[in-house]
């Protein structure tokens, strides 16, 4: 028998959460409800979730401590869910580390798509890498490998979610190459993804913070259009 995927579904409203359950497990996935903040981070350990669905409103521990606590230590998928629709809620949560970001009251259909469009992205090291082409691109001090979503800068590991590595990779698969904004959120979250260009900005912004500017390269903004990996003395 083929092992369905866990999604840990966190909300304390359990009419909505039972419902996202049902949705979910109508799709052929394994699911798990937890409550609140503590008993989440908990089933992290117990349950190993392929993705997490993350209500940002909960008692003690709040939705936003629980994607801190879990970026530490994981870079397991997350959607926040949140009736909070504001500019600066989804920014904090996509800056926390979340992989998207959906809005109460949503549609189970969206929601089934975009939980199946971040699976989707979110290839963890397979079992038998022999079997596929190695995804590594190396500069400078840089190497990014996609096929075992690993980062190495100056000599150090870089830990980071999948859609950073991801958008990293892809620009530094096509160095000078200028994308636009539109273009990065169609490569890398997919025609599924509902959102506006400021997602792919976070992302640089993060990936900025963990990677500096090199002498022989940089993540470079090309003002009123997008970005692209700025490549010098070759």
């Amino acid at each position: 028998m083929v092992n369905r995927q866990k999604i840990l579904i966190v909300d304390d409203d359990n009419n909505i959460a039972e419902l996202i359950s049902l949705y979910l497990t109508k799709e052929c996935f394994e699911t798990r409800i937890a409550g609140d903040g503590e008993s989440a981070l908990a089933a992290m350990d117990s349950f190993s979730p392929n993705l997490i669905l993350l209500d940002l409103m909960l008692p003690g521990i709040d939705g936003y401590q629980v994607c801190r606590e879990v970026r530490a230590k994981s870079n397991t998928p997350i959607i926040m869910l949140s009736a909070k629709g504001e500019v600066f809620d989804k920014v904090l949560g996509l800056e926390l580390g979340a992989d998207d970001y959906m809005e109460k009251p949503f549609d189970s259909k969206e929601l089934v798509a975009r939980v199946k469009a971040v699976l989707r992205r979110y290839k963890p090291v397979p079992a038998n890498p022999v079997t596929s082409p190695i995804k590594c691109v190396e500069y400078p001090d840089l190497v990014i490998n996609q096929t075992n979503y690993s980062v190495l800068y100056m000599g150090r590991t870089v830990d980071m979610p999948p859609k950073e590595l991801e958008l990293l990779y892809f620009l530094a698969s096509s160095p000078n190459h200028v994308f636009t904004r539109e273009q990065l959120l169609d490569q890398i979250w997919g025609y599924e993804y509902i959102g506006d260009t400021r997602t792919v900005d976070v992302h640089i912004k993060r990936l900025r913070e963990k990677i500096k500017d090199h002498a022989s390269w940089k993540l470079a903004t090309i003002w009123g259009i997008g970005y692209k990996f700025e490549v010098r003395n070759q």
